[in-house]
Order: structure tokens, then C-alpha cells, then sequence
């Protein structure tokens, strides 16, 4: 794998090369850019725009720590009445409308538990910027983008709300999909006085400190393709060698270029290559059962779809070509791309904080093996630090989110403090491996589904959604319905 690999959002930044990923649920790679037609328009939500003034630190007293920036959050209260429930998201890593768009599981049940609903976005992300957006570049201003620091705008932001609504008896309820996830998950470990409960969906709060083998992501992907068709999965795995082939050509460049349609002309043979990988990473990831929009307009299935597409071809055609044709799927479903700007990047969903977190704290190790559909590569943590010190002067610390928020024998550890958290995942989602299946207690469980896509229970019901799915929210909202009648019954108790 090339050293030029940019990979996965979310959750992470590995380096066998330079890849990045983030559990958010979108690589940082020229495939979400791609789309930035298709994603960029924001749609008006049902939300009133609001601004919050923060602290920069949390934890210390210097006298920097006390300068403020104004944290964006999204907040509804068409349904509420006073005493009512609150139902807050916990911000990923970007622009929050994106997220409160792509989440309407809340916005579904707000009516039946009069909820007032509120999404709060991650410092350093979308507008919530304490130095601007040309002043968090350096080490000195994004060592205050952590999930410490943003958990605890979470809990000062909540606890001023209820205040200024003269609530302060109603139950918090937090929810969150993949990176939002894990910090729903952690703040009710680490906030339970604040929270009642979480929903932590598609939160691969398990992919540190090589809790889970390092190579369960890409095998979660290429089962996704193999499951749909094993022709299909084959003619990827060898699509790649006959990709290093063009490229060792005198006039490789220009040939690829012609053969991806590109806008303008290679100056790399590894941008092919992380846009077929960004191609099948992420329709794995967005492999939900009815169309969506969420890294790019896709149909019902798309893997599946991808698959139809390489198996149409004759026997004999180019495996490179049977690899385009199915990445086009996904960057042209619409079918209005002329050219692919694989070369042009740019940073839509204000991703970018995300490198600074994977380069300290969120230590995510991966690696790819033979039996994939992928080119294997063996992690290197030390070309991973090397990077890191090169990018931003500081080295990561693989222990700390497991030394802050636990992971390893969490079935033990959780079993004795934790309480009041649903773990959902879909076995279709590469994250799903780095996730909690298996139930913990009574009151910590794990909703798994076996087709179920990247927190694809928070999206909004349609008409067309499978059972499977119907009934993984109806458990859902059983288990929150009870957490907020027991809680109603002790209040009255006391």
C-alpha cells in the first residue's frame, strides 16, 4: 500500500502508508469530496440555530483556558413541555446539520415521548472553531480538541439549558452514531449524573490496543462483497494487480487517467487506487436497505447493486474496468459527472480536526490481510508515529482512550459500574467488528442485526424500510421508554 493512502473517517488515522479514517463514517479521501455536489446542499431542518458560550479548557485554571468560543447547537421543542425528556445528540466530527440531517430516528419518536431534541456539535468542528478556521492549524490551539474537552462542552452545555428552562428534573437521554456514538457511550460512563441513558450506534468503542484483530474492517468489507457475489469480490482482489501494471507502463499516468475519465491528468498512481478503495469502503459503510444520501446518492443495497454492475461483464473483460464501472455507482449514481476530480480535493463536512485526533488520542490500528479483497499491508505504528511527529510535533498515545474510557474486558469492567447503554449494530457495517455484540447486563445491551449498515437505526423510518430494521427501533424505544418511566418513578419516590 502506497505511502500516499489516504483512508477511513467516525474513527481513525492508521499509517502503513498515510491513511486516515474516522468511525464518523467518511474517509477522508477524494470520495467524499467527489460528491460534494450531491451532499453539500443542506436541506432546512426543523431546528433553531443557537450559540453557546464555552470555555477553551476544562481542565485547568490558566488563564488562556478561560478564553470563550461559541459552540454551535441545533435545538426543537415543538413537542416538549416543561419537565419533559431531552434528547441531545453528541456531536461527530463535523458540521452538525449534517449529522442532525441524516438523523431522524429522534426527530421519529420526539412526538411519542413529548422530547425537546437538541444536537450539539464537537468543538473544532463546523462552526464551533475556538481560533477560527485559519487558526487551528497548529499544535498549540488543536491541543484542545480532545473527546475530554468536548464531552465536557456536552455536560456544561446541558446543565446551563436545563437551567435557563427551569427544568432541571428532566431526564437526558443521549444518542449518537458512530464517532457520536462512542461519546454517547462515554458520557454516560462519564456523566451518568447528567444522562440517564445512551444509544450508542455503530460505535466501534473496541478498535484500540488491538482489542479486536487489526484486520477486521477491510474482512467486514470484502464479506460485504462476497456475500452479494463471489465473482464480484474476486475480480476486485485482482483488479489492483492489474492497476500496478498500468501504472509501471512508460505512459501508465496518462493511460489511467483515460481509463478513469479523470478532469485532469494523474501525477499519481496512487489516487486510482484510494479512489476504487474510497468506492467500496464507503458503500460498505452506507450499505442501507432503502436509497439514502448520507456520503453520496446511492440505491437500496448498494454493494449489491456494485456487484450486478461487475457481474454483467463478459467473461475475459479487464478486472480494472469491472472495478471502475462499479466505483462509478457510487460517484455517479445521478450520472451527471462528465470527468472524476480524483486529484481535487476539498473539505466539505469540515472533517479536517479529525487527523489531529487520530494522531493522538484516537489511535485506531488496522491492517489488511491476503484473505481481503484489498492490497494487504501490515500496520506500522512506527512510520504511524514518525507521520504524526512530521505533521504536528506530537506522538499519539495508543493507550489513552482505553486507559480514560475502558475497552479491554469490558463485559467484566462494565458489568460492575456501567448501566443504561445500547450498543445497536448492523453486521454489514466494517465498524460493526470494533463494536459491543453481545449483551453486558440487563441494563447495558446490544442490539445486532445482520444486515444493518452504518447506524442506519438513527436514520428516519420510511415506508420502505425491512422489518429487521423496524423491529431494532422497537426495542430501542422500549428500552428508552423504560429508562424514562423508571426514572419518573424514582423522582416521585424521592
Amino acid at each position: 500500500m502506497s505511502s500516499s493512502l489516504l483512508c477511513l473517517v467516525f474513527l481513525f488515522f492508521t499509517i502503513v502508508a498515510e491513511a486516515t479514517y474516522s468511525p464518523g463514517g467518511f474517509h477522508h479521501l477524494s470520495s467524499l469530496r467527489q460528491n460534494k455536489k450531491a451532499s453539500k446542499s443542506k436541506p432546512k431542518l426543523p431546528f433553531e440555530t443557537r450559540y453557546f458560550p464555552q470555555n477553551l479548557d476544562h481542565f485547568s485554571f490558566t488563564p488562556e483556558s478561560y478564553k470563550v468560543f461559541y459552540q454551535k447547537y441545533l435545538i426543537n421543542n415543538r413537542f416538549w413541555r416543561k419537565g419533559g425528556p431531552i434528547f441531545v445528540y453528541t456531536g461527530n466530527e463535523g458540521d452538525i446539520d449534517w449529522f442532525a440531517t441524516n438523523t431522524g430516528f429522534m426527530s421519529d419518536i420526539a412526538p411519542k415521548f413529548r422530547a425537546l431534541l437538541v444536537f450539539i456539535e464537537h468543538r473544532f468542528y463546523g462552526e464551533s472553531m475556538p481560533f477560527g478556521k485559519k487558526l487551528h492549524k497548529s499544535p498549540e490551539t488543536l491541543g484542545y480538541l480532545s473527546s475530554q474537552q468536548a464531552l465536557a462542552d456536552y455536560a456544561i452545555l446541558i446543565r446551563s439549558l436545563k437551567q435557563n428552562l427551569s427544568s432541571e428534573a428532566s431526564p437526558v437521554v443521549v444518542f449518537g452514531g458512530s464517532y457520536g456514538g462512542m461519546l454517547a457511550a462515554w458520557f454516560r460512563l462519564k456523566y451518568p449524573h447528567i444522562t440517564i441513558g445512551a444509544l450508542a450506534s455503530s460505535a466501534p468503542i473496541l478498535h484500540f490496543d488491538n482489542i479486536v484483530p487489526l484486520t477486521s474492517f477491510y474482512d467486514a468489507i470484502s464479506q460485504d462483497f462476497k456475500d452479494a457475489s463471489v465473482n464480484c469480490f474476486n475480480v476486485i482482489k485482482r483488479s489492483w494487480e492489474e492497476l500496478d501494471a498500468i501504472s509501471t507502463k512508460k505512459n501508465g499516468l496518462p493511460e489511467l487517467s483515460k481509463k478513469f475519465r479523470t478532469c485532469k491528468g494523474l501525477h499519481s498512481q496512487y489516487s486510482t487506487r484510494d479512489w476504487l478503495m474510497g468506492a467500496f469502503v464507503y458503500t460498505a459503510m452506507v450499505n442501507y436497505a432503502t436509497a439514502a444520501n448520507f456520503m453520496a446518492p446511492l440505491p437500496g443495497y448498494p454493494v449489491e447493486e456494485m456487484c450486478k454492475i461487475v457481474d454483467k461483464f463478459p467473461r475475459g473483460s479487464s478486472n480494472l474496468d469491472c472495478a471502475f464501472a462499479a466505483a462509478s455507482l457510487y460517484y455517479n449514481y445521478s450520472g451527471s459527472e462528465k470527468c472524476f476530480k480524483i486529484e481535487q480535493q476539498t473539505d466539505d463536512h469540515g472533517l479536517d480536526g479529525w487527523q489531529w485526533q487520530a494522531c493522538t488520542e484516537m489511535v485506531m490500528p488496522m491492517s489488511c490481510s491476503n484473505q481481503s479483497m484489498f492490497p494487504p499491508y501490515d500496520n506500522d505504528y512506527e512510520a504511524f508515529k514518525e507521520n504524526c511527529m512530521s505533521r504536528y510535533g506530537v506522538k499519539p498515545r495508543p493507550h489513552w482512550i482505553t486507559t480514560e474510557f475502558g475497552g479491554m474486558k469490558i463485559e467484566t469492567v462494565l458489568k460492575r459500574f456501567g448501566s443504561n447503554i445500547i450498543f445497536s449494530n448492523g453486521m454489514q457495517d466494517p465498524w460493526s467488528r470494533g463494536g459491543v455484540l453481545k449483551n453486558i447486563s440487563s441494563s447495558i445491551v446490544a442490539l445486532v442485526t445482520k444486515k444493518g449498515a452504518h447506524h442506519a437505526d438513527l436514520r428516519a423510518a420510511t415506508k420502505d424500510d425491512p422489518e429487521w430494521l423496524k423491529e431494532q427501533r422497537r426495542q430501542e424505544i422500549a428500552i428508552i421508554e423504560k429508562w424514562i418511566s423508571d426514572y419518573y418513578r424514582d423522582l416521585k419516590e424521592d
